[in-house]
């Protein structure tokens, strides 16, 4: 241990203390170990510090802060090092507010396009998702703060999420939802890491020892404090034993009861506290002093500049028709005539809801900036109800509006309700009123660019309706100026897609499960995410995986490969300076063991002026030929001929050269299993047989059980009247929010909630003796007291009295659970004091 002087100072109540949150989004401090509190942040794409009073998803004001582009957007300029230039920014305005640790950035990875939380996320590949994200925890750190990417591990949908169990092969586990994780922490260090609230194969992620302990810290090396997500713990204990460090927000002193009774009753030693104990002191000593002596102010103007610069480089160019033979539509000239038609170009969807919301030092809209232009604006009308239904009078004026430019900027969009944490998306689509307008624009006029606004893809079958698409994401609080900035020609754009947009829902191999309302979420498909699924399985897309359009051409040659790199030239074909994106796949034709057509290994941004040519060299790193053999339990590499492809997409190879690797000669994991649906991706419908072939054991039983871990959406499967109201009020007011646009964050997040939360939530209130005595109410404890009702009544007692005593039968056993909190909480407070 690096502080075992400390340590040995501290009694094991304040051991304990210090593996706990002491307030909402603050540590446990020990003033007389000089071991200070520290503050953390939610931050994956801003700071959202609330100086005042602190809420988990951010109800209550928060400090001013740049809202940088979500992940989404900056994934899509496939350029770590702009990664860690707005991580640098946001690490510099997180110390400046106090905080130590930066809850971000969020590398999971988009299993499938109905993760209401995709926008946070960069990637479905989880090289590209590593490598960026290490590229934003080196720039956060960078200021002496601590970075938390999240959330470890394998958290794919939203729906149950505090209580869903993911269900996959170790193969799958492994190549896709840890890679990513591994990169980030192999190649940038962070100091914390914040486990998911889902269970992996039946362990709840925060107390699997498989995965925090076998591979993050053994096989990984890392050595920093694990950060339960907030309300994500379920056995402190088992947590702790499993390499888990802080249990947040602040549970009280329940938790410490927790810890304490474990250790005396010999199922956690105290070993393993002080190991963890160990983590959090050189926590709060590595980054603390940095925090204190951060500058307390920061350059807003600067920072919103390099929001701008990072919400353009994050722009996609989908589509960019030509005007009848002539020129592509994009760039407009200099006095270009445009009508802005779009609800969102005055109020701009910029962000995603939920604790990632940022309170912005300023918010650019189209309207407001097309005046820094050199177009002529013509005039601007909503055109339609934000959020959906029919307004005969907007569209009406909108299409007038239209026949009177030369081009319409159409700013189309996700609502707020469409994706926000703690719901999944209904569906894949634009609101109807919006599709219907985009079809009424282009019969008055067909020159209409689409400036769309989502924080995931969307399905495009009005993509006919426009000349150009330009796909902005979730552009930050400068978004509006990089959009224009690409509209006119001042950016040429060069984002590229870091996730396949299908051409509808239903071509998605998860989709008929997704999400999954069982408390298991199966991943049937395993290997086959994104474009891995759709080129093995030859399925036609809307826009393939790193596809996107640019103002000028690119031509490649002279590619010269080995088993370590490939070296080639790229040449700016076209009239304008750009930037290409090149990527490296690789793919093995002639495999025994099965595997995705092609695999992304590398990548390079190269900038190019008109005619000039260069060299790239990319590199490939120790990952590029293995797989993770679960016969073995290694990684393994199958030898022989490999192909490498550079292309400009996924769907567009430009150089192709094969090479010789040396393999590991591992016998095939799969030897005896019959996996042939997934030889060709054929798992749209995966059997049990066959999934269970790809587990290597039986698929795991299922079904609902009244116990700490139902969920309040589930208590109208349980017995009991009081808690059949309480999710009748639940389910009225989210299906209210739904119905208002706005999502209701809180009763979303208790929604998915189970009843073993309100422990971790309620600041020490609740116990898990206090969560017992309400479920034994869920199991139908109180109807006992309909048996004193009817003897009441029939003693002649009256109604009254039989009421009277049927709620102390149901409440004095919660009345004594509560007491004996507070009782056992003031013994430990004396020994704290």
């Amino acid at each position: 241990m690096k502080h075992e002087d400390i340590i040995g100072k501290l009694s094991l109540e304040e051991k304990c203390a210090l593996l706990q949150g002491g307030t909402t989004f603050g540590s446990w401090g020990i003033e007389r170990a000089d071991i200070p509190a520290i503050e953390f942040s939610d931050g994956p794409n801003g700071v959202r510090h609330q100086a005042g009073a602190a809420d988990h998803l951010g109800l209550n004001g928060s400090e001013p802060a740049t809202c940088f582009p979500t992940a989404v957007t900056v994934a899509n300029s496939w350029d770590p090092e702009l990664g860690e230039r707005v991580g640098a920014a946001m690490g510099q305005e997180a110390a400046s507010q106090g905080v130590d640790v930066l809850l971000g950035p969020g590398l999971c990875i988009k299993r499938n396009p109905l993760c209401g939380r995709n926008f946070e996320y960069f990637s479905e590949d989880p090289y590209l998702a590593g490598k960026m994200a290490a590229g934003y925890v080196r720039g956060i750190q960078s200021n002496g703060i601590a970075a938390c990417p999240k959330h470890f591990a394998v958290n794919s949908q939203e729906t149950r999420r505090q209580a869903s169990d993911s269900i996959l092969d170790e193969r799958t586990l492994r190549e896709i939802y840890l890679t990513a994780f591994e990169i980030v922490v192999r190649e940038a260090q962070p100091k914390t890491i914040m486990s998911s609230y889902n269970l992996i194969n039946g362990t709840y992620a925060n107390e699997n020892a498989h995965l925090l302990d076998d591979i993050l810290r053994k096989e990984w090396g890392f050595d920093g404090s694990v950060v339960t997500d907030w309300g994500g713990s379920n056995d402190h204990a088992a947590g702790v034993a499993a390499g888990s460090t802080f249990e947040m927000p602040a549970p009280g002193l329940g938790s410490v009861r927790e810890l304490l009774d474990a250790v005396a009753a010999g199922t956690l030693s105290e070993k393993d506290i002080d190991a963890r104990v160990d983590e959090v002191i050189d926590l709060v000593l590595s980054i603390h002093p940095a925090t204190l002596a951060a500058p307390k102010t920061f350059d807003q103007d600067a920072h919103h500049e390099l929001a701008r610069e990072a919400a353009a480089a994050g722009a996609v160019l989908l589509k960019n028709e030509a005007i009848a033979g002539g020129a592509p539509l994009l760039p407009l000239a200099e006095g270009t005539k445009v009508a802005l038609i779009g609800d969102f170009a005055q109020t701009p969807r910029y962000q995603g809801a939920g604790s990632s919301a940022v309170n912005s030092t300023k918010v650019d809209s189209l309207l407001d900036m097309v005046g820094e232009t050199d177009l002529t604006l013509v005039g601007y009308e909503p055109g339609f109800e934000r959020h959906g239904g029919q307004n005969t009078s907007k569209r009406n004026a909108a299409l007038e509006l239209a026949r009177h430019a030369d081009v319409v900027l159409l700013a189309l969009a996700l609502d707020e309700i469409a994706e926000s944490e703690g719901a999944d998306r209904l569906n894949m689509k634009l609101n109807e009123n919006q599709v219907e307008l985009a079809h009424a624009v282009a019969q008055v006029n067909p020159n209409v660019v689409v400036l769309l606004s989502a924080g995931s893809c969307v399905e495009t079958d009005w993509a006919d309706d426009a000349r150009s698409i330009l796909y902005c994401a979730l552009g930050g609080q400068a978004g509006a100026g990089a959009a224009l900035d690409i509209v006119c020609g001042k950016v040429n754009p060069s984002g590229k897609l870091t996730e396949t947009w299908p051409l509808r829902l239903e071509d998605v191999p998860s989709s008929a499960s997704f999400p999954s309302d069982e408390k298991r979420a199966e991943y049937r498909e395993g290997l086959y995410v994104g474009y891995r699924y759709f080129q093995t399985a030859k399925k036609p897309v809307a826009y393939p995986f790193g596809y996107g359009l640019s103002y000028t051409t690119f031509a490649y040659g002279n590619l010269e490969a080995s088993e370590w790199d490939a070296t080639f030239t790229v040449t700016n074909t076209g009239t304008v300076a750009g930037t290409e994106i090149v990527q490296l796949y690789v793919s093995k034709p002639d495999h025994q063991v099965f595997r995705p057509e092609q695999e992304l290994k590398g990548f390079a941004r190269v900038t190019l002026e008109p005619g000039q040519s260069k060299v790239v060299t990319i590199e490939l790193g120790d990952k590029a030929f293995r797989y993770f053999n679960d016969k073995t339990g290694n990684w393994e590499v199958e030898g022989g001929t490999w192909e490498l492809r550079v292309a400009s997409s996924s769907d567009d190879v430009r150089l192709t050269a094969q090479v010789e690797v040396t393999g590991t000669d591992a016998p095939n994991p799969y030897e005896g299993r019959d996996v042939s649906c997934y030889e060709d991706a054929s798992v749209a419908a995966v059997s049990d047989a066959s999934f269970e072939a790809l587990l290597g054991h039986p698929v795991p039983a299922g079904g609902s059980v009244i116990g700490r871990n139902m969920c309040f959406r589930d208590l109208n499967h349980g017995r009991s009247l009081i808690f059949w109201v309480v999710w009748a009020v639940l389910r009225a007011l989210k299906t209210g929010a739904d119905k208002s646009g706005k999502p209701n964050l809180n009763v979303l997040f208790i929604w998915n909630m189970p009843l073993r939360a309100l422990a971790k939530m309620t600041g020490g209130m609740v116990d898990m003796g206090l969560v017992d005595a309400l479920v034994r109410e869920v199991r139908g404890f109180g109807w006992g007291g309909v048996i004193l009702l009817a003897a009441a009544i029939a003693l002649g007692w009256g109604v009254g009295a039989g009421i009277g005593l049927w709620a102390l039968w149901i409440l004095l056993p919660i009345l004594y659970a509560f007491v004996m909190n507070l009782v056992r909480n003031s013994g430990v407070a004396k020994k704290l004091a």
